[in-house]
């Protein structure tokens, strides 16, 4: 279980710069499968990671959906509510690790 974590974080970090979404506020009663089903109204769902607590065993309440478009996520994000299991979901672009919100890649961190 753990190795197929590890290759599902190296994925994700290869993926940067690709079509992701980033899904918060995920009911506990949710399953990866629900929530592909429900993003591919938008478009091809290319993955589906929802990363589990090896202590409880839940998921973590948060995932990933990689679409294999830009307007397959620019779909998903266009809609306002996302509904699974009565919650509404957070539903937002994922970003590049090395950008922060006030800082665009061409700018240089000061220290």
């Amino acid at each position: 279980m753990a190795a197929s974590a590890v290759r599902a974080t190296v994925a994700l970090r290869t993926n940067i710069g690709r079509s992701i979404a980033f899904v918060r506020k995920i009911p506990w009663t949710a399953s990866s499968s629900e929530l592909r089903e429900h993003f591919a109204q938008f478009g091809h769902v290319r993955r589906c990671t929802l990363p589990f607590d090896k202590d409880t065993g839940f998921h973590r309440g948060m995932g990933w959906i990689v679409f294999s478009s830009e307007e397959a996520l620019q779909n998903a994000l266009q809609q306002e509510n996302h509904i699974i299991d009565g919650v509404k979901l957070h539903v937002q672009a994922q970003r590049p690790k090395g950008l922060q919100v006030d800082q665009t890649s061409d700018e240089e961190k000061d220290f």
